[in-house]
């Protein structure tokens, strides 16, 4: 019977998130470790009579790494690319090609059979579309913003020239891209005029962290992180940046919302982290996929619980619980 219930997730996907038509070509790509969702994605896309290609590669050891070449080369091929992968391609290069050919895009990172069946996929996304893109127009007004945390945050983000994007579960327009389960709004900053402290005290669903035991404090300047301090979570960043030593890695690429509000607390589900309700994260790495200029072999985001976000001094998110949009 959970293989039902899965399917009835699988198809809420393909019919509510993005809409598969009998004519259309759709792209499964998945991961060996994703697989199971993927078939589950794939089999209720030819359901509704679409010519379905499944690829299943080895998973990527980071995210925004890119896919290998044959799996790029069907995804530009595509109506409808589904990627439920271990580690994100959405800040691959291959996803605005795709786009710009007029695919439209659902990414599910980490997802695993028994989100098929429970939690923020059940989410009215309709309902709240249009709280998610005010939020998005509330970014693109905006010249500056300020965050603040209980917790020690306080950073400054200039966003003059930069549009907000709408991600609110649904990709059912030509050319457009959203996340499962995030209902999320961000923004790309404009390079070089983030600066402050952030201390992380939700989750890092990236790089196999997950929900944080302890506090993440990242010190910004410039645009860049200059310090990272946290434990092991810490650490392990540090490693990941290690391995490329290329200054992109520590831009500041993205200030977003999570507006899901069936992700009530943060878990190790990383499109659950993704869209816990009032959560405030900064994307740290490329942000041209985003409305930004920064390209970097790695992206990774970083949650705060009970953040306070400003928009040119106009409190639209208290405390991590309450939006005023």
């Amino acid at each position: 019977m959970q293989s039902v219930e899965e399917m009835h997730g699988a198809s809420r996907v393909v019919d509510v998130c993005v809409g598969v038509q009998a004519d259309e070509t759709v792209v499964v790509a998945t991961d060996w470790r994703c697989s199971e969702v993927g078939e589950r994605i794939a089999a209720a896309a030819k359901q509704r009579g679409a010519e379905v290609i499944l690829t299943v590669m080895t998973p990527r050891e980071h995210d925004g790494n890119e896919p290998p070449e044959p799996v790029k080369a069907a995804m530009l091929e595509a109506d409808v690319v589904i990627t439920p992968v271990t580690r994100s391609v959405t800040h691959s290069t291959v996803m605005p090609e795709a786009m710009e050919r007029g695919a439209r895009f659902i990414s599910m990172v980490g997802f695993t059979p028994e989100q098929l069946v429970t939690g923020g996929l059940y989410a009215d996304y309709e309902s709240m579309r249009p709280m998610c893109e005010r939020m998005a127009e509330k970014f693109s007004e905006a010249s500056e913003a300020r965050v603040t945390s209980p917790q020690g945050t306080d950073v400054t983000v200039g966003l003059e020239g930069r549009p907000g994007n709408a991600h609110p579960g649904i990709a059912t327009e030509p050319g457009t891209h959203t996340g499962l389960v995030h209902i999320e709004s961000n923004i790309a900053p404009k390079e070089g005029t983030t600066n402050g402290t952030v201390v992380f005290d939700g989750a890092i669903p990236n790089l196999g962290i997950g929900e944080l035991d302890e506090d993440v404090v990242m010190e910004i300047e410039d645009g860049y992180v200059t310090d990272v301090a946290g434990g092991k979570a810490a650490k392990r960043i540090e490693q990941v940046w290690a391995e490329y030593d290329v200054p992109a890695v520590y831009n500041i690429a993205q200030l977003a919302v999570g507006m899901n509000p069936e992700c009530e607390e943060f878990n190790d589900w990383f499109s659950h982290n993704h869209g816990r309700y009032g959560n405030v994260h900064f994307g740290i790495g490329t942000s041209t996929n985003l409305g930004g200029e920064t390209r970097a072999p790695v992206h990774f985001d970083a949650m705060m619980a009970e953040a306070t976000l400003k928009l040119d001094g106009e409190t639209v998110l208290e405390g991590g619980s309450e939006f005023q949009v």
